[in-house]
């Protein structure tokens, strides 16, 4: 039911977030190892590529790959929620006073994180007959193309994220500002995680997509990055140190309001389940 309720969330934050994930991922591509001042600037920050988008490909293009998104975030965050709270209902984030340890609820998003990029990796690179061909094309490894980049990017933003959202939800609740188990809690400390991931992420998330979108040999190598730190190396060398956050600000546009909602709809699934339990 963990692994449902987590699943369901992040399916349910990503109607809202599809269309900033395309706007983010089109601005990361844009100007690829080229120096500044040396390509054309098709989006110049994220309203004009909301409107560029929608005026040159029509409205529907901002909810392109909506279907394998879905199926993604219900695997990789229905993995990654589930056992992060699988791990906090069993108590093993809190101290013997019984208050939040930081160490302990980061490696545990750490963790999860790493077990949710690896597991879900294939789903990733597309739908089902996107998958039988990248299987044909390159084999069994083929479908795992640019997992490694995948799992410092979502170990990282997993143990950022959870970390800063089970504590910031202690710190909120221990206020007093808000009514006991109120929604506004998980909402406030949702909001505080959302800074901490996109500054976080965007880095492995930049170099995540290049990896993923490069072209690729004859046996599945990529032709322009060898892994992620070369990857990493050659946009700072290229594009200089800004390049690795190349769409911060649509990042955050979407992260953000992502991590808000998926970890508030995650938190309230989970306590209306919770009390209808205890209701039985």
């Amino acid at each position: 039911m963990d692994f449902l309720l987590s699943g369901l969330a992040a399916c349910g934050a990503c109607l809202f977030t599809n269309p900033l994930e395309v706007v983010k991922t089109r601005m990361q591509l844009q100007g690829e190892l080229r120096a500044p001042g040396t390509y054309t600037r098709h989006y110049r920050n994220v309203f004009h590529a909301f409107y560029t988008i929608g005026r040159v490909d029509g409205l529907a293009a901002l909810q392109r790959g909506l279907l394998p998104a879905l199926l993604y975030q219900f695997g990789m965050n229905g993995i990654r929620l589930g056992t992060y709270g699988m791990v906090e209902s069993a108590g093993y984030i809190r101290m013997s006073d019984g208050r939040i340890s930081p160490l302990r609820s980061t490696v545990a998003g750490a963790l999860a994180g790493v077990m949710a990029a690896i597991t879900s990796s294939p789903i990733y690179m597309g739908m089902l007959h996107a998958l039988v061909m990248i299987h044909k094309e390159h084999g069994l490894l083929g479908l795992w193309r640019g997992a490694i980049s995948a799992v410092p990017r979502v170990m990282v933003g997993s143990a950022a994220q959870l970390s800063t959202f089970s504590s910031s939800k202690e710190f909120f609740g221990h206020l007093g500002i808000f009514p006991k188990d109120s929604w506004l809690v998980a909402l406030c400390a949702g909001m505080t995680s959302s800074f901490t991931v996109a500054i976080s992420m965007t880095p492995f998330d930049v170099a995540s997509t290049r990896l993923y979108n490069q072209p690729v040999g004859p046996k599945g190598q990529g032709l322009m990055y060898k892994g992620l730190f070369d990857c990493l190396a050659k946009i700072v060398r290229t594009e200089g140190i800004l390049g690795i956050y190349k769409g911060l600000g649509a990042s955050y546009f979407r992260i953000g309001p992502h991590t808000i909602l998926s970890l508030l709809f995650w938190d309230q699934l989970r306590e209306v389940y919770n009390q209808w339990m205890q209701k039985r």
